[in-house]
């Protein structure tokens, strides 16, 4: 009788296990489906709005061939670029430009910071100059020179130009003629957002 008693028992704590199992796989759906929707909700801020912070040019599409006049190969104008629906709170933009497929490791071509945050473009051929008004203030490249130097890669297959725009919660407190490193560790913190806009060139 107690063999008996002891195997219904076992069955019925069997068969208890076995219901549990779908109701913890539901549960964990359920979870991974919350914790989707609080990413969402996070990625989208405060204000509820799904769309997104964008930075592009006219002149070249995501991922297409940079025009030979925004190149050591033309004029080496900088390109018209232009951007929408930033963080609402940013005061002040920075623009990096570096090319990572460079021989010796990334190239640095065009550091400017201090764009105000009511700025939504850059017309073409800003000034290579250290303060450009309206615009902000320049840093310099890897060529040594103050403002944009265009691509201009050494002969074979091409290169990838990485314009990355930050939104940023406060004004830089840096110098003309300042680098790379210096813009990004003093954005440390700072960053609302950021977008990239990635060009190609390829010498002829």
């Amino acid at each position: 009788m107690r063999d008996t008693t002891r195997t219904r028992v076992r069955e019925g704590l069997g068969r208890l296990k076995i219901r549990r199992r779908p109701s913890a796989m539901r549960f964990g759906s359920r979870s991974r489906v919350l914790a989707a929707l609080i990413v969402a909700v996070v990625a989208y801020g405060a204000g509820g709005s799904a769309r997104a912070f964008e930075l592009r040019s006219p002149t070249f599409s995501p991922g297409g061939e940079i025009p030979g006049k925004h190149t050591c190969d033309g004029p080496d104008l900088s390109p018209a670029l232009h951007w929408s629906d930033p963080p609402a709170n940013a005061k002040v933009f920075a623009l990096i430009v570096d090319d990572p497929d460079a021989p010796g490791g990334p190239w640095v071509h065009w550091v400017l910071f201090g764009v105000p945050g009511t700025v939504r473009e850059l017309l073409e051929g800003v000034p290579r100059q250290e303060t450009v008004s309206g615009i902000g203030t320049q840093g310099l490249n890897d060529f040594r020179t103050v403002g944009y130097g265009g691509p201009c890669p050494p002969q074979g297959p091409s290169h990838r130009y990485f314009f990355r725009l930050y939104a940023l919660d406060t004004a830089l407190v840096l110098p003309p003629r300042s680098t790379k490193a210096q813009v990004l560790k003093a954005v440390e913190g700072h960053i609302l957002g950021q977008v990239e806009l990635i060009g190609r060139y390829r010498r002829k």
